[in-house]
């Protein structure tokens, strides 16, 4: 039942309700009004400077504010909304002429060029015809230690953009005071009348009231910051006040005691953890120790060979022939034999080059084989197996000796056959044909291109 306030008729209010329908908002009011405000768009922003008047017309406003705001971040060019051309207002500005640098003007370069620019200037055209057959040497008197050190010592870099700082139109003009928020300079210091360690006059009503709505996140002392050392907490002359806290005694605003060292790190769960102690290239124990216990692994497998082949040969050596006795005295002394010489020289025999042989020498080097100290292994004579038909031998079987000798040394001939080295003679000719057809074929070839 709706209810009607005092003093006011029945169809006063039906007025009032028509009067309401027909003043229904359009739905681009309705839009305008669901809009979120510039100051709410700073409040949620981590850099309310790059919160622009247009901002809250986008379809996800804070999402656009996030990204604009996140670091490494490239603006858009501010010239984007613009009617006309880009750099359309810079017609008719007069391009100032270049100018050497500081560094290269000191050097005094730039007077002796002017200087000779102005002989060359006074010349006549005989004079000018006659420079151009004769050499131009010695014409700039100038001490090059000046030039080495202008380039190498006293050069300055220019002034460059910041990464991420894109040229807009007049940019040139503007000037740049390099001031943040929150950083005071000497001079608004002075200005202010604020003493060394001094609070700012604006912290009071910062502690009742809260940081600045554009600015939630930004760090004052007293306020969400420790203050400077030495100072303290009061409304004395000097005193920095009473920072706001909770029930508990939590600071609301941020860590203005200076109990808990945050520090804001942009690192992302991806990042690989680094050690800083180590330096760049250094191996690690673990690797070397590794290596050396490979190393001793691979010292002792050889050492275990060599006894096992010390063992082997002491074994060969101690079997005595039938009646061999062990003498009384035995000399473990070295003998000397006069001093070893650290080389031989091999006496060298001329050889020429077989058929079956397709790289070979001029000659061979005769190595002796006799007065060979080392102990040499005992080796049993290789025999010969030979498989013999009692059928095939004749009648007499094995008592003929010619045939078994026979057979004997046929079955040689013909494991010596099947061993000799393969003849490559025939292969080498074939290649030796192949190669003179080919250059043959390839003058002929020749000819007939260039035939005049």
């Amino acid at each position: 039942v709706p209810v009607v306030p005092d003093g006011a008729d029945a169809d006063d209010g039906d007025d009032g309700d028509d009067d309401g329908a027909g003043e229904e908002l359009s739905n681009k009011k309705k839009k305008e009004l669901r809009r979120m405000k510039v100051a709410e768009l700073k409040q949620h922003c981590a850099k309310p400077e790059v919160v622009e008047v247009w901002d809250a017309s986008a379809n996800d406003p804070r999402l656009l504010v996030f990204l604009k705001a996140h670091r490494n971040t490239v603006p858009v060019p501010r010239h984007w909304s613009q009617k006309r051309a880009f750099l359309q207002g810079k017609r008719g500005i007069e391009k100032p002429p270049w100018e050497l640098p500081d560094f290269i003007r000191a050097t005094g370069i730039q007077k002796i060029r002017d200087h000779y620019a102005e002989k060359e200037d006074a010349k006549s055209l005989k004079q000018k015809a006659k420079d151009t057959k004769t050499a131009k040497l010695g014409r700039m008197d100038i001490d090059y230690q000046i030039l080495h050190d202008a380039f190498f010592v006293y050069q300055s870099k220019p002034k460059m953009s910041k990464p991420g700082d894109l040229y807009f139109e007049g940019k040139e003009f503007e000037v740049s005071i390099g001031r943040k928020p929150g950083k005071l300079s000497e001079e608004l210091k002075a200005a202010l009348g604020m003493t060394d360690g001094g609070p700012p006059p604006w912290l009071i009503n910062m502690q009742r009231y809260g940081p600045p709505p554009s600015y939630p996140h930004l760090r004052v002392p007293g306020l969400s910051a420790p203050i400077p050392a030495g100072a303290q907490f009061g409304y004395h002359p000097g005193g920095w006040g009473k920072p706001p806290v909770d029930e508990l005694g939590v600071p609301i605003y941020g860590d203005v005691f200076g109990s808990t060292k945050t520090k804001a790190s942009d690192s992302t769960p991806y990042d690989v953890a680094v050690d800083k102690t180590k330096r760049f290239g250094e191996i690690d124990e673990e690797l070397e120790e590794e290596e050396s216990e490979e190393e001793v692994e691979e010292e002792e497998v050889a050492a275990e060979e060599a006894e096992e082949e010390e063992a082997e040969e002491e074994e060969e050596s101690a079997e005595l022939h039938a009646g061999a006795e062990t003498p009384d005295v035995l000399d473990l002394r070295k003998k000397s034999e006069g001093p070893k010489s650290l080389y031989t020289v091999l006496p060298s025999q001329e050889a020429s080059v077989g058929a079956d042989q397709i790289v070979g020498s001029a000659h061979t080097y005769v190595i002796p084989t006799d007065g060979d100290d080392k102990p040499k292994r005992r080796t049993r004579g290789a025999g010969v197996e030979v498989t013999l038909d009692a059928e095939a031998l004749g009648d007499d079987g094995l008592q003929d000796e010619d045939a078994i000798r026979a057979a004997y040394e046929e079955t040689v001939a013909a494991k010596k056959a099947a061993a000799a080295p393969e003849d490559f003679s025939d292969m080498v000719a074939d290649h030796a044909r192949a190669q003179k057809r080919k250059a043959k074929d390839k003058k002929d070839s020749d000819a007939k291109k260039f035939k005049f």
